[in-house]
Order: structure tokens, then sequence, then C-alpha cells
């Protein structure tokens, strides 16, 4: 009925089938002047309404410009306007015109006049069109024209053929006029088509593309991502840096995400707290209610166990809650819930749409090629089709193929920067979060948990976000293949599909088995690296006391048991591949062997086999990911709950301090209460304050009695019960701990206001910072490590008091900040910053204080007593009742009296208060000296907050300009920048790992490999004979024996390859277990016996790495990536193989291709691995500020700067994105080319086969194109797996490169003292100098002295001059630069290093513990009795406290002796140095705050039992060597002065001037 229609309307038939039951087939005329017109209109038709409506709505682009591109395309559509009216014009005159041949009545069909007119409309459209797109914002070409133009000269193809095939025929153009129109106007409309091709960049996106290419890519540049090039090629010619990276784009920067998830995260969450409340009001009656409530404060309800819980047990929620309860029972939702996923969902629901299509088009694509597959077995099987046909399947083999693959990387690309998209939402979210987190949701988790929250939860996000749509799209695939193997095999799937759902089960249990042993594995890394990083951080200790193979012995035996576990392990994972390669096979084989045993009319012919393992193929993907998704979806959930919890805490509420500008005073509590948790018991009671501005008020009490809490309470952190605080003006607060940025010094003082040079110096001379800014190498500009690792305390503190000083706020809240620095520090902070005289004198100020000389001088004193205010007062009237403020002086001044008695002297004559400046300090408050050897004295301090990764240290210019600046730089450079690896990896570092596997296995796991390869391809020719008896026994009886023979055969062959990967990978298990362990050891072995200076300028955060994540890389990465890599290799080859064996012309195109292909791979694998680099590089800084922000938040909140931190993390951010994103990109941009490639090797394939189709069977054809069609996905695999093995086997160059460092001297050599040396523990220093590295400057010039037996040396000087230098010099941690020393005249540098240190004792300044137990901390050789072990502890007064631990010697240390006090770990290292009777000790006094009383204990110990011996005692405190035999003096590492103390100081030299500052004089003496 329609075709004759059309056949009327354009005169001619529409549709015969004759016209291609021919060998050169063609359309009709009808049909081209109909339907292939109409298809490209109607889909410009449709399009144009969406151009048009940017044509209605103003725009703010700059219409006046017209692009040289605009106009040309404009004059394009006009011409073809004109040929359109040219061509209405020729059926007019033909039909109307005066030469009209009058004897012809009929006139033209109505398709002459309606196709020009049609035309011509749609030319106006597009007019129209091209200008609405070019007053679109950002619009730089249009998509919808491009693909209009691609299918009108697609479908303008047909007619072009005809008309010149009719002309060639007929050898003449029958009508002219039509023939040059047609000819015309498709030469402009593929003009047209190369000019829509093209992006029109107006000039003011210019600059913006330069930035960010992507926004300046056209349509065909986005679908292939052709405009990551630039990038690419930079990567390849050199390694990428942060600077390369190019902007983001609005869309997918943080400030964008994050205001469009918080939109949505505030309607959601606001309406599950809604929900909640209404949960908890449903409870029934009272008493139940009151009953809860009591069950729920027995349970304690800070646990989380509130009382909706206990109810919803009665209420029997539906069955679900129940499951729910069962799993935690604890963690029941007492917060609002399941909002999160519909948040993501709200924020994100365009790209999940959108990708969701591209990804139903692939699957629905995916079906296509077995069905294509199919019809060209056919076509070969049945020689009398003719060749075009073949030819056409070819082709659409290409074209499905190749939608195939934009479709799937479209949707990748969605996916990924949708997963890129959600962590940043959520990373942004926790960070707002944790700004305005209340204490009670703070207390909940620690730092470390939060930043968890940022770092790992919201990479479990991500991770399944790129991959949700698989939750519908594999059932998808399942249900479309088995229906399409139905439709081929009938009933007898059902056999391959019930071995495919056995192997689940199956699957499962190994993946749980694997699970535990992995639990295992974990266990023995954690308790490796815990030993590890303690002996890194004691690691002078163990060189001191040499203890090296104690310590070595359990490591080793530690790394043994988690090897054994390891290779279980991997003999588990050895079955699950024998069973992931057996499965295919297996299938294939039930499927085929029920389907021709069920009857003997089933026949196997090449299509349905080879249709079938295509089908299969496609099975096997969403069969293995299923279960995958569904456990990271279950991972998942625990993170949604997490984050739940904490995104949907309370906030802290602001209403607790009022800021009402009618009060008189500048705070005024009123009658508060105040408790840190809502339920909790408050902690200040009855609170009332009322301070007037421009006061200096003092809060005194003793520890514990609430004054940081106090100033807690006026920052509004704590709950108030009740009363309430009124504040005016803004705060500045420097807490008890000074919280410091990782940023430039001057950044930390500044924090965020304006730089003035004039109030800048004035404060930093105030707060006595001048002298350590000479020290700093960049002044104010030194760039101060995580939580302000490269200052001493004091310089912290001070740093955070010029902070506050800095902010000109109205109030200042000090919390006790003259703690942390020295007596006369203090004295001038006092003097110039906080007292009546110094910078702040105007301001309100509230001082916490401990000491007792500044109370004098304030206005008001505040005395805390249990967090009561007891009085309040003037410090003469309180002093004058005699209250609580007297008591407390007492007590303190009995522990100050020392320190008070020389500074009240100095605060009396007030003109001796200059500043006795840094670098005659006590105690090394500032690092002070030319080099670097003061900041290597002090790499104790430095070492052990420097466990989380390595520190940027400014290289320390010494204040000597340095004659040569290189050779200065060389040595000075505190810390050594890591090297980061960049370019290709050496070939030899493939060797080396090989070499540690051992050759055999190298070559026997190769060789297994290649058979079980050779095994697959022999059971798919096997597959493809099989095949050929269906033509062979074509309408006979097909033999029972050869049915038997060839599915035995099929079925054995399937097995062997199995059993042979199953070898290969056993022996590959053994082969990198023994790698892992020759690497591990090698690595120990050296580190323990590399020189002291090596981790004094190696942060132990690098070297604590090569033990974690490059043994774990070596451990189970390489290996894995290792086995994938060669599995894929001899894929790929296998399958080229085959399709040279099938059609032996595709050995003409294989060299291109691989050319192409390893171009592609090594400009990919270059650009990103180097982008993966920066990803890391640039993640860090994330969570290191995250962690900042919450350690300082008080502080932050404080000053109010949470805006300015929200910024800084979203630009931080930001950072990271830049390298993600263009990361993604690049595997979709490599993704994209493969997959190309594996198309053109499926078409030619094809190809190949029509074009020899004569002399091939069917079998080997149907095999080659199944292999082809696998191909792609396999070359994708193996650049991966190059580039991962690339990446990974840097780990094995690393760990090498600690392998190789210079030792020092050897442990034990040829020349052993005698066996009681030393016998009387004489010591001779013989012109001894010595440098801490060459290249540096001397640190002794020339030490010579002699030192009789017994004698008791005290050694003093200022910070700096040598001190620990000297005694490093005794145990050879520094080896001499010239000179001896002599112990009972044996020279200590012939004698091996052991031998030396096992015969010197001494007590370190910080006493280093190690975890394990009591005993093997004093005792790790297990040399002594545990009778001699308790007589030293008797001695150092531990036995009562041993004795009465429940384990006694056994008790366990924890990590750093946390679990002793700091005097309990002094007393140890007393009891370990009496333990080891040596006649010589040195003792290193400790700085560490030991309270007075040990060090008496100490002291007395020391002077009774090492009477006999040899003591050097390096003192910090001149009181304790008053009593020495000699006094050696040190200074700038020579000896100035050495006598007796008594000599020393009528001498009135340096000596006296010290004791004179220690406030020490003869009379002193006398009495000692």
């Amino acid at each position: 009925m329609c075709a004759a229609a059309l056949e009327e309307y354009c005169g001619s038939i529409f549709w015969n089938a004759s016209y291609l039951d021919r060998e050169d087939p063609d359309f009709p005329v009808c049909l081209e002047q109909t339907v292939l017109v109409w298809i490209p209109l109607g889909f410009l038709w449709l399009c144009a309404p969406w151009h048009l409506l940017s044509l209605c709505r103003r725009t703010q682009v700059n219409t006046k410009h017209l692009s040289k591109l605009y106009i040309c395309k404009q004059l394009v559509v006009s011409l073809l306007f004109l040929t359109a009216i040219a061509g209405l014009a020729v059926t007019l005159g033909e039909d109307y015109g005066p030469n009209k041949d009058p004897s012809s009545t009929t006139k033209h069909p109505g398709v002459y006049y309606a196709n020009p007119v049609l035309y011509a409309v749609t030319w106006i459209l597009v007019l129209l069109c091209q200008e609405g797109v070019r007053r679109r914002e950002r619009a730089v070409d249009s998509s919808t024209l491009f693909l209009f133009w691609s299918v009108l000269v697609l479908c303008d193809i047909f007619p072009f053929q005809t008309l010149l095939r009719e002309a060639l025929r007929q050898g003449e153009i029958s009508n002219v006029p039509r023939f040059c129109l047609f000819y015309i106007s498709f030469g402009l409309e593929l003009i047209a088509l190369l000019l829509s091709a093209v992006a029109d960049i107006p000039p003011e996106a210019e600059e913006l593309v330069k930035k960010n290419p992507e926004a300046g890519a056209a349509f065909l540049s986005r679908i292939t991502f052709n405009w990551l090039n630039s990038m690419v090629t930079k990567g390849y010619k050199r390694p990428l840096v942060q600077e390369d990276m190019w902007d983001l784009n609005e869309a997918e920067s943080t400030a964008y995400i994050n205001q469009h998830f918080q939109h949505f995260m505030q309607s959601e969450l606001g309406a599950a707290r809604v929900r909640f409340q209404a949960q908890l009001k449903k409870k029934p009656g009272d008493k139940a209610q009151e009953e809860a409530f009591q069950n729920g404060l027995s349970n304690g309800l800070g646990k989380g166990i509130s009382q909706d819980v206990l109810m919803m047990e009665e209420k029997g929620k539906k069955e679900e809650e129940k499951k729910k309860k069962k799993d935690k029972k604890k963690e029941e939702e007492n917060y609002p819930n399941s909002w999160l996923i519909t948040t993501i969902y709200k924020t994100f629901k365009w790209i999940l749409i959108e990708s969701a299509l591209f990804k139903l088009l692939q699957d629905l694509l995916a079906f296509a090629s077995p069905q294509l597959l199919k019809l060209m077995v056919s076509f070969i099987q049945d020689k009398s089709r003719y060749a075009w046909e073949g030819y056409l399947y070819a082709v659409l083999l290409l074209a499905v193929a190749l939608l195939q693959s934009l479709f799937l990387q479209q949707y990748f690309q969605r996916c990924f920067v949708l997963g890129m998209k959600v962590r940043t939402a959520i990373m942004a979210a926790v960070y707002k979060k944790a700004l305005v987190v209340s204490n009670d949701t703070r207390k909940e988790s620690t730092v470390g948990e939060t930043v968890n929250l940022m770092s790992a939860d919201a990479q479990r996000f991500n991770e399944v976000t790129n991959f949700i749509h698989l939750l519908w799209s594999c059932p998808l695939q399942i249900i479309l293949a088995i229906v399409f193997l139905w439709l081929e095999l009938g009933p007898s799937v059902l056999a391959g599909l019930a071995v495919m759902v056995l192997m689940v089960p199956i699957n499962g249990l190994l993946a749980t088995k694997a699970r535990n042993i992995q639990i295992e594995i974990m266990k023995f890394k954690d308790k490796r690296l815990k030993i590890m990083n303690e002996v890194l951080n004691g690691i002078k200790i163990l060189k001191l006391y040499a203890w090296e193979p104690s310590f070595q012995a359990q490591v080793e035996s530690i790394r043994g048991q988690e090897l054994n576990v390891m290779k279980n392990f991997a003999y588990l994972s050895s079955v699950s591949t024998f069973i992931f390669t057996c499965a295919p096979a297996l299938v294939s084989l039930a499927t085929f062997a029920v389907f021709v045993g069920v009857s003997s009319e089933n026949v196997l012919t090449a299509e349905k086999a080879f249709t079938s393992i295509s089908l299969f193929n496609i099975l096997r993907f969403p069969l293995a990911m299923l279960p995958m998704l569904i456990a990271a979806i279950v991972q998942t959930t625990v993170s949604k709950r997490r984050l739940e919890k904490f995104l949907g805490g309370e906030d802290l509420d602001s209403g607790i301090v009022q800021h009402d500008s009618s009060f008189n005073t500048a705070i005024s509590v009123c009658d508060g209460s105040f408790a840190w948790e809502k339920e909790a018991e408050p902690l200040l009671k009855d609170v009332s304050l009322d301070i007037k501005p421009g006061r200096l008020v003092a809060v005194v009490g003793a520890v514990g009695s609430g004054k940081s809490s106090l100033m807690s309470a006026l920052l509004g952190e704590m709950h108030s019960t009740k009363g309430f605080i009124n504040i005016q003006g803004s705060l500045a607060f420097v807490p008890q701990q000074a919280w410091i940025q990782n940023a430039t010094l001057r950044d930390n003082i500044l924090f965020g206001s304006p730089h003035e040079e004039r109030r800048f110096q004035e404060v930093i001379q105030a707060c006595a910072l001048g002298p350590d800014l000479e020290l700093l190498a960049g002044g104010d500009l030194t760039e101060i490590g995580e939580k302000g690792i490269n200052l001493s305390g004091g310089q912290k503190q001070r740093v955070s008091l010029a902070r506050a000083a800095y902010s000109q706020a109205d109030i200042y809240l000090l919390d006790d900040p003259l703690s942390a620095v020295d007596s006369h520090v203090g004295k001038h902070l006092f003097d110039k910053v906080i007292g009546p005289s110094g910078l702040l004198k105007d301001k309100t100020r509230i001082l916490v204080t401990h000491g007792v000389s500044f109370l004098p001088f304030v206005d008001e004193i505040v005395v805390l007593q249990d967090g009561v205010v007891t009085e309040i007062g003037s410090y003469n009237s309180l002093r004058a009742s005699r209250g609580a403020f007297s008591e407390f002086l007492d007590t303190y001044a009995k522990e100050q009296s020392n320190q008070t008695q020389s500074e009240s002297d100095r605060c009396q004559d007030t003109v001796d208060i200059e500043l006795i400046p840094e670098r005659e300090d006590t105690q090394p408050d500032s690092p002070l000296e030319d080099t670097v050897s003061v900041t290597l004295k002090r790499e104790n301090s430095i070492r052990r907050s420097q466990r989380n990764g390595s520190v940027r240290l400014r290289k320390n210019s010494s204040i000597r300009k340095p004659e040569n600046a290189d050779e200065s730089k060389k040595g000075q450079r505190l810390i050594e920048k890591e090297t980061m690896e960049t370019g290709q990896v050496k070939f030899s570092v493939f060797l080396q790992y090989l070499r540690a596997m051992g050759w055999g296995y190298a070559v026997t796991v190769f060789l297994l490999y290649f058979t079980q390869n050779v095994a697959f391809i022999g059971q798919n020719l096997w597959l493809s004979d099989w095949t050929n008896d269906a033509v062979e026994y074509y309408n006979r009886t097909y033999p029972s024996w050869k049915r038997d023979t060839r599915v035995g055969v099929f079925g054995a062959l399937g097995v062997v390859q199995g059993l042979f990967v199953f070898l290969g990978t056993l022996s590959l298990a053994n082969a990198s277990v023994a790698a892992s362990r020759i690497l591990h050891s090698r690595l120990l072995n050296n580190i323990l016996r590399v020189p002291m200076l090596f981790f004094d300028t190696t942060p132990i955060g690098r070297v604590v790495n090569r033990f974690a994540k490059d043994i774990f890389t070596v451990d189970e990465a390489i290996p894995q990536s290792f086995r994938s890599w060669v599995l894929c290799l001899l894929g790929v080859l296998g399958t080229l193989f085959v399709i040279c064996l099938a059609t032996p012309f595709f050995t003409i195109v294989i060299v291109p291709l691989a050319l192409v292909y390893y171009f592609v791979q090594r400009f990919y694998v270059a650009t990103s691995r180097q982008l993966r680099r920066l990803d890391s590089v640039s993640r860090s800084p994330i969570y290191s500020h995250f962690s900042e922000t919450v350690s300082g938040l008080s502080v932050i909140r404080a000053y109010g700067h949470q805006e300015r931190f929200l910024k800084h993390n979203e630009i931080t951010i930001d950072e990271n994105l830049k390298s993600v994103y263009p990361w993604i990109v690049s595997n979709r941009w490599l993704a994209i080319r493969l997959e190309f490639l594996g198309n053109l090797v499926v078409f030619f394939a094809a190809l190949f086969a029509v074009i020899s189709r004569d002399s091939l069977d069917s079998g080997l054809v149907g095999l080659s194109i199944s292999y082809a069609l696998n191909v792609t996905q396999t070359l994708n695999w193996l650049v991966r797996m190059t580039s991962e093995l690339e990446t990974n086997i840097v780990a094995v160059e690393r760990v090498s490169e600690y392998s190789e460092i210079e030792n020092e001297a050897q442990w034990v050599n040829n020349t052993r003292p005698p066996e009681k040396w030393p016998e009387e523990g004489r010591l001779q220093f013989k012109n001894y100098k010595v440098r801490y590295r060459p290249g540096l400057d001397l640190v002794l010039h020339g030490i010579t002295c002699d030192i009789g037996s017994t004698e008791k040396i005290g050694i003093v000087g200022r910070t700096g001059a040598g001190k620990s230098s000297l005694t490093n010099c005794l145990f050879r941690i520094i080896e001499a630069a010239e000179g001896h020393i002599l112990i009972d005249d044996i020279d200590i540098s012939t004698i091996g290093l052991h031998d030396l240190r096992n015969r010197l004792t001494i007590i370190p300044q910080d006493p280093v513990l190690f975890s394990g137990t009591l005993r093997m901390n004093l005792d790790p050789f297990d040399k002594f009795s545990d009778e001699d072990i308790w007589r030293v502890l008797e001695l150092s007064h531990l036995k009562d406290y041993v004795a009465g631990l429940q384990e006694g010697l056994q008790h366990e240390v924890a990590e750093g002796g946390e679990n002793l006090s700091v005097g309990q770990r002094q007393l140890l290292c007393l009891a370990r140095a009496l333990l080891r009777k040596s006649r010589i000790l040195i003792l290193d006094e400790a700085t560490a705050a030991v309270d007075l009383e040990t060090d008496n204990l100490i002291q007395n110990t020391i002077r009774k039992e090492f009477s006999h011996c040899t003591v050097l005692t390096i003192a910090h405190r001149l009181h304790s060597i008053m009593d020495s035999s000699r006094v050696m003096v040190l200074d700038a590492g020579k000896i100035v002065e050495i006598d007796s103390p008594s000599n020393l100081l009528k001498k009135q030299g340096h000596f006296y001037a010290m004791a004179k500052d220690a406030g020490i004089t003869i009379e002193d003496i006398t009495v000692l």
C-alpha cells in the first residue's frame, strides 16, 4: 500500500529484490530520492529547535565578531541554497518552459518539486542553526550539525554512484543540468562536512583554550580524545611536572562540585534529621521510655546506644532492621541515616543518565558482532554467494566495532570523571564539616580516623561509582547472551551455564580463604614494620650498644613467617587461576558435548560453534565482575555509614558566646557551668568573671584545675549547661601546645593578614625571633616542616605568640605560652609582649601561667581550684589573704627555687634586663651554628616527629659565607631530596629481579606458560576441524566413535591448558617468594650496617617506606603483574599466529600495526606513569593540610579563619585533580587508539578471509575472526600490564638502591682486642679532628688530652661547641679526619666496631626503649642470668616497681616505652649501663624533663656504682658536675680550659662566665 503511494510520488519502482540479487547491486532511484533524503533531513529537523533556542535568548557573547570560518560555513550553505533553488528552476523549466517538448504531456512526478523545496527550507534552517551555535556561550562547534553533514554525505554516496554507473552504461549523460547540480551540491556538502569538523574558537576564549585545550576541542577531537595529544607528546619528550598540568573545566573544579553537593546535602540531611526525630518520638509509653533511658545510661549513652535502639527491639521493626541489628548491634543508627546516596545521586544524576545510555548502546552492539560472525561464516561456506556480501559484512564488523569502542570510551570517561567528582565532593564535605564539628563528634574519632574518612572512604566511593552501572548491565548482558545461545544451541546451553554458575561459589570460597590469609599476612607485615620503625628510630642506641644482630634476627624471623604465609597465598591463587583458565574450556566442552550427545540430528557447524564461543566470551566478563562488584558495594556501605555518622553529627553551637555591645566589659561570664560533652559533668562550675577592657589578668591554679578549659569555654568550644558568656571584640588565641602550619615562617606569623614590614619587624623583635631568623637559611621565608619539625619547642611557642601579636585583635587568650621557653626568654617575652609595657599593653589579655615571677606585674589574678573560681584580686591582696593562692605560691616557689633566686635578683634591678642573647642559652633552644652540625645534634628530636613521611627542610646556610658555594651546598643540605624516578626503567632492573628469582625458575615459568598457550590454540584448531565434519557428513549419519573422539580430545586439551597454567603459576609463586626473601634480607642487612650519617640526612619515613611500600610491591604486585604480562603477551602472539594461519595474507598488515601499537604504547606509558606520580605527590598535601587543620581547629576557630582554610583546601584538591583528570583521559586516549587497532585487526582478518575465500574452510575463518574479536581486550590489557610492570619494577630499583649504600667499618675484624680490655680505662686523645661529612667544616679542631683511670670528667660548653661530637667519636659513630683516640694504648680505629662498642657504655640523653619485654630491653642477647638482672634493677631503684608487675621481667613495653614514665625509662637506661659493667662510662645528661628526684637517684647510683670507672659527663646543668675531678670546657670544637672546678672559677674565664649565668658562686662549691 505504502510502496504504491511512494511509486506514484516518484514515478518509478520503489523496491524490488532483483536489484540486489546480482553481481553489482544497487538501490532503486525512488528509494534514493525518498528514504535516503528524509533520514538526514529528519535528523536535522529534530535537532534544530535546540539551536534556535539560543537565538531567542539574550547572550553576553560578543556577537559583533565574525570569524573567517563562520563566514565560510555560511557561504557554503548559501551556495547549497542556490543549488536547491536551481534544482526547482530546472524542474519548472522542463515542465512549463518555452522549449518544452509539446508532444509529451507527462509532467515530472511530485518528488522533483518536493525535494528542492525540502532542501531549500533545510538550508535556511542550517543557516539559522550555525548562527545559533555562534551565539552559544563557550561553544566551538556543534556535534549535531557535524553528524547531520556526515549522514547527509553518507546517504548521498548511493545516488552518487548510481548516476555515475548509469552514465557509464549509456555512454552519455541523459540529463546534464541535474547531473551537474547533484555533483556541485555533493562537493559543497563535503566542504561543509570538513568545515564543521573544525573548531571555531572565538578570540575571547583563546586564552582559556591555551590553559585548557579541552575547551577548544571540536566534536571529532572530543570523541577520540585527540585534544590530549599535546600533553602526551610533551610527556613523551620529558617527564611532566605539575606546571604542565592544564586548568580544570569549571564543572570539574572543587568549588563548583562542593557548592552543588552542599546544596542537595542540606535538603537531604534536613529531611533525614526530621525522619530521625520522628523515629525517636514514635516510642511507646513513658514508663518504657524512662526504663530505656536508665538502661541507656547504664550502657553508657556516650557509646552510641541510645534509647531509640532499645525501643526498636520492642517495636520489632521490619525484618531488615533485625538483620542489621544482628550485624551491628552496637553501631545502631543513632544518627540521621540513608541520605548520602540520594544526595550523590541528585548532585550527579545527569552524568549518571548519560553514562547509562552509552552503556546500554554498547551492550546491545556487543551482541551484534557474534551475529555478523555467523553471517560471515555461512557466507564463506556457501561458495555460490556474491563477493560483495562478504565485503559488506567485513565493513559492518568494522563499523559495529568502531561504534562500540566510541560508546564504551565515552561511558568510561563519564564514569571515571563521576568517580573523581564523588571523591572530591566527599573530601570537600568532610573538610567543611571538620571546621564546624562539635566536640562530642570530634571525641568519637581520632585525627587519623577523620583523615581516613577523607582518604580511604572517599576513595572507596570513587572506585564503586566507576562501575556502578554494572549493577544493571551485568544481568542484562547475561540474559541477552543466554537468549542468543539458546537460539543457537537450544536447551544444551543450560549445561554450560550450570558449569559457570558452579564456578561462582567455588570462586567465593577461594576468595574468603584468600582474604583470611591476606589478613594474616597484614598481621605479620604490621609486626615487622613496627619493629623496623623502632629499629630505625632507635638506630643510634643500637649502634652505641652494638645490638644490631639481635634486632636483625628478630626482623628476619618475622619475615620468615610472613613469607611462609605468602607462599600459601600464592598456592591458593594458583588454584583459582587453574579454575579460571579451565572455566571457558569446561563451559564450551559441557555445552558442545551435551549438544552433540542429545541427539544424532545435532551437528556442530562452524556457525554454531564460533558464534557460541564469542557469546561465551561476552558472558565471562559479567559473571566475573558481579561478585566483585557486590563485595565492593558491601565495603562501601561501611564507608557510607561512617561518612553519614560524621557528616550528620552535631555542629558546634555558635550561640554559646554572645557578642552584645551593651556590656561595658571586654569579657563577662555570668554564673556559667561548662562541660566537654552534653551529658558529662560540668568541668567548670558557677564561674563568674568580669574583665574590663585593657586589663592583664593571670589565671593560676594547680595542674588539672581547669585553666585550659576556661580558655576553651571563652572560645565557645565547650557546652554551656547554664549561664552565658559575652565577649566584645575579636579574639587571638595562643594554645598551650603551639600549632605550627607547614608553610613559611612568615605565613605562620601573618596567618592570612596582609604583610606590613614595620609591624612585622616589631613583632619579630618583641618575640625574640630575631636571632633565630638569622640562623634559618631563608630568614622569615624558611619553610617550616610538618608539625613545626625544624623548630625547637621554644621557637614554636614564640612563633605562635608572634602570630597572636601580629593579628591586632582586641582580646588575647594566652594559654601558658611561657612554659616552653627558657626562663630568661620568658622574661623577655613578658616584658616586651605581654606585660604592662609590652606590645599589647592596651589590649585585654588573659594569661594562664605557672611562672610565679610574673604575677606581681599583672592587674588581676584569678585562682582556680577543681573548676571553681576560688579567689580574684591583685597579687598583694591575695598574698595577704593566705588562701589557695599563697599555697600555690609556696608549691611553685620550691620547684623554681634555683631559678627564682637569680631571677628575683634581676627583677629588682630592672636595668639588668637586657636580653641575654639566645645563643648563650643554657638549653639548646634554637639551632645556632654555622653549619649543620647542630641540626644533626637535634636529629633525635627531628626524627622522632618524622615518622610520617619526609619533611622539607631548606638548606641551612652558614653565617660565614663559604669560599666556594658549590662545595658548601653539597655538605650543608640537611635532608637530600628523595630521588623521584623518571623516564624509562632500565632493562638491568628487570634482569636483577629475574636473577633474584633464579634463572632456572624464570625459564621454567615461561616454558610452562608457552605450552599452555600451544594447548589453547590446539584446542581451537581441533574445534574448527570438528566443525568441518558437518560439511563432510552432510546428510549422512554421524558415527558415534568419531563424536566421542572429538569430545574427548577437546576436553583433554582443555584440562592440559589448565594443568600447565597451574604448574606455571606454582613455580612463579615459589620463584617470587625466593626473590622477595633475597631482596628483603639484602636490604635489611645493609641498612643496619650503614653509617649513622645516612640516618642523619635521610628522613626515617623514607627508609620505612622502602621496607613497607616497596617490599610490599616486590612481594605482591610484581609477581601479579609479571604473570598477567606474560599471559597477555602470549595471548596476543597466539591470536596473531592463528589469524596468519587462517589467512596468510594477514602477515602483510602485522608490521605496520605493530609499529603503530609500539608508538602509542611508548607515548602512553611515559605520560601515564608521570601523571600517576604527580597524582600521588599532590595527594599527600591534601591529607597533611587536613590533619593540620584538625589539630589546629581551636586556633582557626578562635581567629575566625574558617573561610580561608576552606579556600585553601579547595585549591589543594584542585591541584590534585589537575593530574587525576588528565590521567583518566590518558587511559581513554590509549584505549580508543588500541581499540581502533584491534578493530582494524578484525577488519583485515575478515577482509582477507573474503578475498581468499575459495581456498579456506569455514571453520578456520570462524576461528580467526572470533580470535580477532577478542584481541582488542588483550591488546588493551597488554599495554596496561606493561605500564603497571614498569611502575612496579621501580620498587626493585629503590630497594636495591638502599642495599648498595656504603657501609661503616666492619663489625668484627682480624685485630681483636684482649678479652679483658679495657682494664684500666685510660683515654688519650691525640690531635683529634673530625667532621660530620666530607665537604663540611671540622667540628673538633685537634683535641689533645689525657684522661687517667677512674677520673671523673665533666664536659661543658655552649650549644654546638662539640660536646656530643666527642662521644660520637669515642664510639666511632663518626670517623676521625685526623689524629687518634687510644683506650688503654689500643688505637680504637684498628678494631672492629662491635668489639669497641661492646666495651664502652653510654647513658644517652633520651631514654630509648623498644617494644618487647623488659628483659629484652636490658639484655637482648640473653647473655645474663635473671639474678644479674634483678640485681641491677635493685641498684637502679626499679626492683619494687618490676616485682609489682604481673609479668615481672616479661612485662611488655609499649612502642617507645609509652607505658612507662620518663623517669622510669631513664632508670632503665641506667640499669642497662650497670649490667654491661664497662670500665668507661659516658653520661649524656638528660635534657628531658626528668624530675629532680629521679635525677638525684641517678646521680647517687652513678657516684657509688661507677666509682672504679672512668666517667665522662656531658653537662647541660652545671650543678651536676661541680664535684668532678676535672672540667673540660669546649668552645667551637677546641678545648679552651681543663682543670678542677674550683681552680676554673678562680681563673674567671669561660667557665666562670657560665657559672655566673647559672647563678653558681664559689660558695656553692664549698657547700658541695
